[in-house]
């Protein structure tokens, strides 16, 4: 099951992959002189770009090194530089074919067509080196949101309890050394009570992190009671049981399909990954099997890395759900995909009773790059009272 839903994601992949680079390709082709020896150097070069990351990822599963790292690296912001180059020449052939069909400077632009198609090539070329330069200096720089919650205790507790929640770190080669020991500084800054990781830890094979020793950086995370963790797809991706193995012997504990009581005043519910059966895992099990063996009167906080929960019959005890795995996109346009595809794509809302966040991530997956929105670190104040509930949201 696993290989055949490798199979199918890498083949639609590599199509519209290969069919957006060709376009791009020939787009630029078209800008340079047809008796110029720079289109041989342009083809070599925009072979290198356009395979990199494939190739860095393949090398990378056969033994990691330098090579496999500079490839990635250059793949990882050609994907976010050919999104935006084919989004530009995709709008500029609208341009050029209502130009067509209404006359309005067709014949100029027929007249100078090589001047045009290089005007052309290197504006889109200048404004995607900014948007792509600008999304890298968006993605290193975390910002802190901080969520008040105001839980009612059937045991008529009154207490409060720091919760750092952090999701999508995708530990690996570009998220590595430098932007974990951020996290952790800004982490321990908060003095948590709890740590919660809402899946994707890692980003896809676990042997950069244990190469890179990022394990020892994760032990160096302060929390009163603990650091908890659910899988994510990308721990299944990589090879779950390896992952997970690593990350519990540098003091995470994973929850996987279980509950754990924290300071005798609510459980932390961890859910397994939904993609679990297709990687040859198990089904996971519902929420109300989970709660089987929890006290009702104590609330139930639910871990669960992707945001596919939302429906009308959440148990009572669960009073809020946590999770990420959306980036709310990452790369614009794509954020809008997935505002379609999500009920809550990104941040704080409230369903019926349930207090629901979905982080927008720390790390980024693919292009090191972000330019729809700020990675984050999540501060929630939980206010255990015996009466009402309250919400406020505030963001830094």
């Amino acid at each position: 099951m696993r290989i055949h839903s490798f199979l199918i994601f890498f083949v639609t992949f590599l199509t519209a992959y290969g069919v957006g680079n060709y376009y791009i390709y020939v787009r630029l082709l078209h800008a340079i002189p047809r008796e110029s020896w720079f289109r041989y150097l342009y083809t070599v070069i925009f072979l290198v770009f356009s395979a990199s990351y494939i190739a860095g990822r393949f090398l990378e599963r056969a033994a990691i090194c330098k090579a496999s790292d500079a490839l990635i690296w250059i793949g990882s912001f050609w994907l976010a530089f050919f999104l935006y180059l084919l989004l530009g020449f995709l709008c500029t052939d609208i341009v050029f074919l209502m130009s067509k069909i209404t006359g309005i400077l067709f014949d100029n632009l027929r007249a100078h067509a090589l001047l045009a198609r290089q005007v052309v090539a290197l504006f889109l070329i200048g404004v995607s080196l900014c948007i792509v330069g600008i999304g890298y200096w968006v993605a290193r720089n975390p910002k802190i949101t901080n969520l008040e919650l105001t839980i009612p205790h059937k045991k008529g507790f009154s207490q409060t309890m720091q919760v750092v929640l952090v999701s999508d770190i995708h530990l690996g080669v570009i998220i590595s050394n430098s932007r974990l020991e951020k996290l952790v500084s800004i982490v321990n800054s908060l003095n948590p009570d709890v740590v919660l990781f809402a899946g994707d830890i890692v980003d896809e094979d676990i042997e950069p992190v244990i190469e890179k020793n990022l394990g020892k950086l994760l032990r160096s995370i302060k929390s009163r009671f603990g650091i908890y963790a659910v899988t994510g797809n990308h721990e299944y991706i990589g090879g779950v049981e390896n992952a997970v193995k690593y990350l519990q012997e540098h003091g995470i504990v994973f929850l996987r399909d279980r509950s754990i009581l924290i300071n005798n005043l609510f459980y932390v519910v961890g859910r397994e990954d939904k993609t679990a059966p297709k990687f040859g895992g198990k089904h996971r099990k519902p929420i109300e099997e989970l709660l089987k063996d929890t006290m009702p009167e104590y609330p139930a906080i639910v871990l669960d890395h992707q945001p596919n929960y939302v429906n009308k019959d959440i148990p009572q005890q669960v009073v809020a759900i946590f999770s990420g795995h959306t980036h709310n996109g990452q790369l614009w346009p794509i954020n809008y995909i997935v505002e379609k595809i999500y009920e809550v794509p990104y941040g704080y809302r409230k369903i019926n009773h349930v207090h629901v966040y979905v982080s927008r991530g720390y790390g980024t997956w693919g292009p090191p790059v972000r330019t729809v929105n700020w990675p984050e670190i999540v501060k929630i104040t939980l206010q255990f009272v015996p009466y009402s509930t309250h919400v406020s949201l505030k963001s830094d």
